[in-house]
């Protein structure tokens, strides 16, 4: 009985929480506590409808124009074309936003003091190497601040199995 009420004592002091980290001592954070919050499932924004496809094109377009552009834009050329009216190119909506979510990733904490510099490297680079490139989607549209232009290029037409029944 003895040896029972001992394993007993034994389980419910492993099964405690430290009064201190096992770690504060190497100066690392404490490994325990409540596991972190699993990330909200974000949706692509071609995906959405209605309401919820203004609201996050109201948030993009935001984050584009006050922020994006005025620091990452640079100039407006042939090499770099870019359009006002970005919004109206799909494509376009995708990348940014694809772009936008992943910095909204790379800039929490949880990322480490290199997570902006990954953003900046696997992000930010990628996205506007096809956006902003001279045969990309934008290549109909402004290539000089002094000639705006908007055009929306058509896209391929449907495969030629397109409509058949199986």
């Amino acid at each position: 009985m003895e040896q029972s009420a001992q394993q007993a004592r034994q389980l419910d002091h492993l099964s405690a929480a430290p009064a201190e980290s096992p770690f504060a001592a190497f100066g690392m954070p404490d490994l325990g506590g409540a596991p972190p919050m699993p990330p909200t499932e974000a949706q692509p924004i071609l995906e959405l409808e209605g309401e919820a496809y203004e609201d996050e094109l109201d948030a993009l377009v935001d984050w584009v124009d006050s922020w994006l552009m005025p620091v990452y834009g640079a100039e407006v050329t042939t090499a770099a074309p870019w359009c006002q009216q970005w919004e109206e190119h799909q494509d376009v909506v995708a990348w940014l936003h694809s772009l936008w979510l992943a910095y909204q990733q790379y800039k929490d904490p949880e990322s480490g003091l290199a997570g902006l510099f990954v953003w900046h490297r696997d992000c930010l680079t990628h996205a506007f190497a096809v956006v902003r490139a001279a045969g990309g989607p934008l290549s109909a549209c402004m290539t000089s601040p002094d000639r705006p232009a908007h055009r929306v290029l058509p896209g391929p037409p449907s495969s030629t199995r397109g409509g058949r029944n199986s």
